[in-house]
């Protein structure tokens, strides 16, 4: 039986998402039949990170806004004890010119943290860092013209995938690379990737995934986008992870209440259709 948790969302503290409070969102988790939600919200970015100042403003929180977030999440998660195992966590962003900037935040919150996701949403590019999950045109404009294809931008992305994840090794808490294929979220909107790169680099991340002991955020999000209509994981990728022990995690990145367990279906039915493949294949041997 998998456990039905919920283990990547978003909040009111969300500046690209919902003014909805956190009960709304355990509201629509416990009707759902969730067991466990985890808060796992955007924490401050350094100062002029990305040069378009409208576009940073929508990114994440403030810093001054972090003690508060952290304060109504702990409200939260014990006013529905009993309800729903609640846990709080935060998407952190790994960094690569400043990777100890995300590492103060949890020196300094670490007793608060129970759970992180871990993402690359940026990429250096044309005028500097570049959101690679903003809009097509952004992408196209500010990354493949400055990497000079779709499949050299993607090896660059994967390059900081597994730089996350090492760095990521000794984070004292419960951890999993978030959307480890967001670069595929405009990709009927842009060149075609090619597959067989997609593959060989996700088999090399395997084991760097199990020597740093994180696991993996199953992010359903992309079902959403039109430009991209499939999970941000691949089935195939979701059956290696449970034949190595790597944790497997749904994540609904839910920006809004009714967002809330989107694609746990597919989920529940991927993981259980991998699981009895594995446990065939023990059998034959």
């Amino acid at each position: 039986m998998v456990l039905k948790w919920d283990g990547h969302t978003h909040t009111n503290f969300c500046r690209h998402g919902s003014s909805s409070s956190m009960e709304e969102y355990l509201e629509q988790a416990i009707r759902l039949g969730f067991q466990r939600y985890t808060f796992s919200e955007h924490p401050p970015l350094p100062a002029g990170y990305i040069d378009d100042l409208p576009l940073m403003n929508q990114l994440a929180m403030k810093e001054e806004e972090l003690p508060l977030y952290f304060d109504q999440a702990r409200k939260a998660k014990e006013r529905y004890e009993g309800r729903i195992e609640t846990t709080i966590g935060l998407e952190l962003d790994y960094l690569p010119e400043d990777p100890d900037f995300a590492l103060r935040l949890v020196d300094k919150y670490g007793e608060r943290l129970e759970d992180v996701v871990f993402s690359v949403h940026y990429l250096p590019g044309i005028g500097g860092n570049q959101c690679i999950d903003y809009t097509p045109e952004t992408f196209m404009d500010k990354l493949i013209k400055y990497y000079g294809s779709m499949d050299k931008a993607a090896e660059e992305y994967y390059n900081h995938v597994e730089a996350a994840i090492e760095w990521a090794a000794d984070l004292p808490c419960r951890k999993r690379i978030g959307h480890i294929n967001l670069i595929e979220k405009f990709r009927l909107a842009l060149p075609e990737l090619d597959e067989t790169l997609v593959t060989r680099r996700l088999n090399c991340i395997l084991p760097k995934l199990a020597a740093a002991g994180a696991g993996v955020d199953v992010n359903t999000a992309g079902f959403r986008k039109p430009t991209c209509e499939r999970a941000y994981v691949p089935e195939w990728f979701m059956g290696e992870c449970l034949q190595r022990g790597i944790p497997l995690v749904f994540g609904s990145d839910s920006h809004k209440p009714e967002e809330v367990g989107s694609g746990w279906d597919w989920f529940e039915k991927t993981v259980a259709q991998a699981s009895k493949r594995i446990g065939e294949n023990l059998e034959k041997r």
